[in-house]
């Protein structure tokens, strides 16, 4: 059944109103309250697509309280790490979720974190020193009573709303925080430029704790026109036809990973795509070859690019962009306001067309992570341009074309790896000498990590080994080396550090030639 009307949020238990969810989302905010949470308070909040994550956003929203938004994949060593660095004062999680544990970690998190007061689960149980939002969002309360105590909570629209992550280069996620005021103008911004308006249908099947399907473009903008959100739990090609085709969905967003997915599923032609208007792709750059498979597949959805970042600028090709431009280019910025700067390694512009990293600034662009006065004198311009570590030029239309990264992330399918964190938990393995983790390119995931490792003297070990090492320190398993390289030395640069430009090479040239790796 298609959703109902605008204005609605549909998931795997039916469908509410707007009112319906604000109606829900005061329940959880007054219950908060009487807990003793307040303004500018922090909470992570881990939760996969489903209503209570919507409910508890916009809950924590109306009293004050920063939600640090945590991907599902995240494990304790993410988690502490969020509750360390914050001081958070609760947690939500859903007690179990593809077969994970959430409860179980929450309680090894909070005793490591004393500040962490609060663990509040989805749904309903009895598990001591738990909270559960079932029994709060059954709570029913007269429309004066909660209209009356949060209007004395409402926060100042320039004060943080909520903590997004960035996928960092130093083996440390760093906290971008977003105020009310710039992330709505982002959204309503994206919302402007492709044209939605109450009649679009978003599906969100990837994590709304990520940027890209949270707000640009995504749920919020969504929400701020008007129209309606299918929120799925699966990435499952399978699940995301059914949704498409039941809710009647406009606008897909996806990875180009996923979209791969998609158009090589068999399936995929027993489905009614037909309501498709729009294909959303980012956290990674779309190739123009996959383009053409996306226009050849569902020649009424027009293949659109988000090229941006969770610390702020929004580019986006326009569904009235000529196809040459929208094929081979990445967008540009959503607000006339957006200032951008392409500049060589010392700074200085680059000539037109020419190949350089991004600077942005604008006015949703953030001035500075959280707490981290140092890293923010390297990643700011004195004059307040942020580096984004993007590799660009400008076409000829005045729209971007993204050419690599400067920084050593690894861009796995749209999740960002930090190369450094991995090497580090590496080297703790006590048969590893030295370790350098690079990308190796992938025709589905873009890239994959690949673990180069010297051993100590007669020492043998396997990627199986290696990552069942890496999975006892609980980290995402996205991180996870897909290939291990055992070499005998590593290539140097003139300065002795270890070349890392060569090291892609030798992996590339191995895959091309289609060498096994050592499993």
């Amino acid at each position: 059944m298609p959703i109902r009307s605008a204005r609605s949020l549909a998931d795997r238990d039916g469908q509410l109103t707007y009112a319906e969810v604000d109606r829900l989302a005061e329940r959880a905010a007054l219950a908060l309250l009487e807990r003793g949470l307040r303004a500018h308070d922090i909470a992570l909040v881990q939760l996969p697509n489903v209503r209570e994550f919507v409910i508890v956003f916009f809950a924590l929203h109306k009293i004050g309280v920063v939600p640090v938004l945590c991907l599902p994949a995240h494990r304790r060593a993410e988690i502490g790490h969020f509750a360390a660095a914050t001081g958070a004062v609760a947690y939500f999680f859903a007690p179990g979720f593809r077969g994970f544990d959430y409860a179980a970690m929450a309680r090894e998190v909070q005793a490591e974190a004393p500040a962490l007061r609060h663990l509040i689960a989805t749904g309903e149980g009895a598990e001591p020193g738990v909270d559960y939002l079932g029994p709060w969002l059954a709570r029913d309360r007269g429309p004066g009573e909660a209209r009356a105590a949060l209007a004395r909570q409402r926060p100042d629209p320039f004060d943080v709303a909520l903590m997004l992550l960035s996928g960092g280069t130093t083996g440390v996620p760093k906290l971008i925080p977003r105020t009310h005021a710039d992330y709505l103008y982002n959204a309503r911004e994206c919302a402007r430029v492709l044209g939605w308006s109450s009649d679009t249908v978003f599906l969100a099947g990837l994590p709304l704790a990520h940027n890209f399907a949270l707000g640009a473009p995504g749920m919020v903008a969504v929400l701020a026109v008007g129209g309606s959100v299918a929120l799925g739990t699966s990435t499952d090609a399978e699940a995301l036809f059914e949704a498409v085709a039941r809710h009647g969905v406009t606008v897909l967003p996806a990875t180009p990973a996923l979209l791969i997915t998609l158009l090589d599923a068999a399936r995929r032609v027993r489905h009614d795509l037909g309501s498709l208007r729009q294909v959303c792709v980012g956290g990674q750059r779309m190739l123009p070859e996959l383009y053409d498979r996306l226009r050849a597949a569902l020649p009424q959805a027009v293949p659109l690019h988000a090229f941006g970042m969770a610390e702020g600028l929004t580019n986006l090709t326009r569904p009235g962009d000529a196809p040459r431009v929208a094929r081979e280019t990445q967008g540009r910025p959503v607000s006339p306001a957006d200032e951008i700067r392409i500049v060589d390694d010392d700074g200085a512009a680059v000539p037109e067309g020419e190949v350089g990293e991004l600077l942005a600034r604008g006015p949703y662009t953030i001035r500075g992570y959280y707490r981290a006065a140092e890293h923010n004198r390297s990643a700011f311009t004195a004059d307040g341009f942020y580096r984004t570590g993007d590799l660009v030029r400008r076409h000829a239309s005045g729209n971007l074309v993204v050419e690599g990264r400067k920084k050593d992330l690894i861009n796995r399918g749209g999740e960002k790896i930090s190369a450094e964190e991995i090497e580090n938990l590496v080297l703790a393995h006590d048969r590893v000498r030295m370790a350098a983790v690079v990308a190796m390119p992938d025709p589905v995931m873009g890239e994959r990590a690949c673990a180069f490792v010297i051993l100590k003297e007669g020492a043998s070990l396997t990627l199986g080994e290696l990552n069942a090492f890496l999975l006892a320190r609980e980290i995402a398993k996205f991180k996870l080396p897909e290939r291990l390289e055992v070499v005998e030395s590593f290539p140097l640069t003139a300065m002795g550090k270890v070349a890392k430009k060569a090291l892609r090479e030798v992996i590339a040239s191995r895959l091309h030639g289609a060498e096994p790796s050592r499993a």
